[in-house]
């Protein structure tokens, strides 16, 4: 079998480190928002380039305390992708927001920023959040032009894409870097990932800080005196140290997961398969760290018999995302039809996510890429 994703390779190869980290938890008895939390916190403040971090029981959660904390007001009109996860959207809808959906580029499958610019030209909005989906960065000068021009506030949906970076004024610079706010999701799938639930809230802005720090905690700078309703969203101690083992190993595991992509790329090649891969480009930073590979196929047809093919042969795949957002029932109050986001509509329909963890091996790669030919063959 070939999984999607394997935790436990990766586990025992780190198993006595994650143990004793567990252990001087449990052992110095402070489980809740203590010295692993600050310690993480820290790290991964430092390593994006930014002042502030704030861990929080979930990416979900951070991405609502991170509008809270960033003023979202009720009615407020919030612009994001339809092609992502569902709470970049609900996290708008939760904190009393409109989303407004724009379609996505059809190369990079991020959120088209020239459509975005369309909507701000016509209508007051308070701000967008942009994902930078499956690992890849968004046009980081492109959302800082945005931000300046029209005085949106950004919040970057960094849960796919921690150690991604891109280019603004010719630096090279971290996504989750340049917005009022970004957040990081640590499920255990992610590229840091936990053995359970947590996130982060990051941030150069102190009273954003400030105010997502209270949040978490029922709303209260001082225990048991709350300024607002805030929420029960603390940062586990337990899965904090887990964290702070694997932070070391990050860099390390992107690399891989880089290189992965690439022996991808060379079977997609060397057995000249009508599939739209990854593009590899040749750049001196990590536009891309491969959260998830995501291929494309011609038709609707092609992707179920090579999904179907691929089960049959104990490989693992997953859709991501078989129904866009602004097509989801939850959602139909705000109006969107089928057709009205072509792009997104035609790639939940094609795309399919296949392996990709660090220590998938380049035979298995060779192995998936031969059964995805197989079964293009059978319906050619």
């Amino acid at each position: 079998m070939i999984p999607l994703f394997d935790i436990t390779r990766q586990y025992s190869k780190i198993k006595s480190e994650i143990i004793e980290a567990i252990d001087n938890v449990l052992s110095n008895g402070r489980v809740i928002l203590g010295q692993e939390v600050e310690r993480l916190e820290q790290n991964i403040a430092n390593f994006i380039g930014v002042k502030f971090g704030i861990g929080v029981a979930n990416g979900s959660d951070a991405l609502v305390i991170a509008l809270k904390a960033m003023g979202i007001k009720k009615g407020d009109k919030v612009i994001t992708t339809p092609y992502t996860f569902f709470a970049t959207a609900s996290a708008i809808v939760r904190n009393g927001g409109i989303p407004i959906f724009v379609d996505v580029d059809s190369e990079t499958y991020n959120i088209d920023l020239n459509q975005v610019e369309e909507i701000l030209k016509k209508e007051k909005v308070f701000g967008i959040i942009p994902v930078h989906l499956f690992g890849q960065t968004v046009d980081l000068e492109g959302l800082y032009y945005l931000k300046e021009k029209y005085g949106i506030k950004i919040l970057e949906d960094c849960a796919q894409s921690i150690g991604s970076e891109g280019i603004l004024n010719g630096q090279v610079k971290k996504s989750g870097s340049i917005g009022d706010a970004a957040i990081f999701s640590f499920f255990p799938t992610k590229n840091l990932g936990a053995y359970g639930d947590g996130g982060m809230i990051v941030t150069d802005d102190e009273k954003i800080y400030e105010k997502a720090k209270m949040l978490r905690v029922h709303g209260a700078k001082k225990k048991y005196f709350h300024e607002e309703i805030g929420f029960n969203s603390r940062l586990d101690e337990i899965q904090a140290a887990i964290l702070n083992v694997k932070f070391k190993y990050l860099n390390s595991w992107t690399e891989n997961r880089i290189k992965i992509a690439k022996k991808y790329k060379e079977e997609f090649e060397k057995h000249k398969l009508e599939v739209i891969y990854p593009k590899i480009l040749n750049k001196p930073y990590k536009y891309h760290v491969f959260h998830q590979y995501v291929v494309k196929f011609k038709s609707n047809k092609i992707r179920e018999k090579v999904r179907e093919y691929l089960s049959e042969n104990k490989v693992g795949t997953s859709l991501y995302y078989p129904v866009p957002l602004h097509l989801q029932k939850c959602f139909a109050y705000l109006g969107y039809k089928e057709g009205n986001l072509p792009v997104s509509e035609e790639l939940s329909k094609t795309t399919l996510a296949l392996p990709i963890f660090p220590e998938l091996e380049e035979k298995e790669i060779e192995i998936i890429v031969q059964k995805i030919k197989e079964a293009i063959e059978e319906v050619e």
